[in-house]
């Protein structure tokens, strides 16, 4: 597989336990920072930050205990669309089906209809996911409870297959599903953790441009969480792909066409303090060669994060005035943290190192933020 400007991806197969050269345990920690779940474990946030082998059971565990939460209050109810042959009118009529086949002759027609079910895409998915995190966890009794569950949940009649993530990601919570939201939740960070895993023989990302998407999006987003779990008690408060516009004075008819949309990836907000940073994160190098030394930052991504502040200047905002940026780039073994003032705003250039251990993460994090 070919290596990424960063280095942090090699061949999947290399090494069991991780992802190119990012441990396993730490992509289960930026999944941790990603998720909803992270903001309802407090009183275990601590302990698997120390320690993110033990994610997968914490995972389980609440997920484990959502599903039988659900089980103990029966479990929601949807309609799924059928189609079936039948021998009298149920919803709607299939016309073309009926007429080519000759139905009507035996006496038969062709409907699809709606039937009330508790084999819904969202059941499925959460036995889907109590089976696959089930082969990573660590303990063998929460690993026969989640094949117990999963099991149960067939009996009930959750028998259809494993729904893909597009039927997953259109599933939406009415104000009567509010039981079913923590339990989804953990259900989709079980299942993603099980996506890399360090056992022998497990399904791995086989297709190198979807994984670096993949761990891409996952390092935007374990960030963000991150930061909004950990400072908004603080005051801070947190935009993650936030757009923000151009301070045009005046433009020609198809300007609005061409002009590209400038949508930074983290903005942080401190109003009390009187700070704004602005935080873009790429997954690949810091720095790069140059023409006349070894190492030098990227000069495209300077130019976009000294936009960003610089186009907001002179609207009377006075955090957008003061704004500082910060560079934010995963690395594995290297450390940098490095900033200047130019023209007024302060910008960082930094690091995480993502083959560090948890705490050396969380501290590059803050440090990064100077919080």
């Amino acid at each position: 597989m070919t290596v990424s400007p960063a280095g942090l991806t090699t061949d999947v197969h290399e090494e069991i336990g991780q992802i190119g050269r990012i441990p396993v345990r730490n992509l289960w920690l930026l999944m941790l920072y990603a998720s909803n779940l992270f903001r309802q474990i407090d009183s275990a946030k601590v302990s698997v930050e120390d320690n993110p082998d033990d994610i997968p059971d914490l995972v389980a565990e609440i997920l484990s205990r959502q599903v039988e939460r659900r089980l103990r209050r029966n479990l929601s109810y949807g309609y799924q669309p059928h189609e079936e042959v039948v021998g009298r009118v149920r919803g709607r009529i299939r016309l073309l089906y009926t007429s080519r086949h000759q139905l009507l002759d035996r006496g038969k027609v062709a409907c699809r209809y709606d039937e009330l079910t508790v084999d819904t895409v969202r059941n499925r998915f959460v036995r889907s996911a109590l089976e696959e995190i089930s082969k990573i966890v660590r303990r063998d009794d929460l690993a026969h409870r989640c094949r117990s569950l999963a099991a149960s949940l067939r009996r009930m009649g959750v028998t259809g297959e494993r729904p893909g993530r597009s039927e997953v990601s259109v599933d939406r919570f009415s104000r009567h599903d509010g039981d079913d939201q923590k339990m989804v939740a953990a259900a989709h960070l079980a299942s993603n953790l099980a996506l890399p895993t360090e056992a022998v023989g497990s399904r791995l990302l086989s297709v190198p441009d979807r994984e670096i998407t993949w761990i891409r999006k996952l390092y935007e987003k374990g960030v963000a969480g991150f930061y909004d779990v950990v400072l908004s008690g603080q005051g801070w408060s947190v935009d993650a792909g936030k757009t923000i516009n151009w301070l045009v004075d005046s433009k020609s008819s198809g300007i609005d066409r061409i002009l590209p949309l400038m949508r930074t990836d983290i903005i942080l907000n401190h109003p009390g303090a009187g700070r704004r940073i602005v935080i873009d994160t790429k997954f690949n190098s810091l720095v790069t060669r140059g023409w006349y030394r070894e190492e030098t930052l990227r000069s495209g991504y300077v130019y976009q994060i000294y936009a960003y502040l610089r186009s907001q200047e002179g609207n009377g905002d006075s955090l957008a005035d003061n704004a500082s940026g910060l560079l934010l780039h995963p690395s594995v073994g290297d450390t940098i943290n490095e900033s200047a003032l130019i023209q007024g705003h302060q910008i960082r250039f930094a690091t995480v190192d993502l083959g560090a251990s948890a705490s050396e993460i969380r501290a590059q994090l803050l440090q990064a933020v100077e919080v």
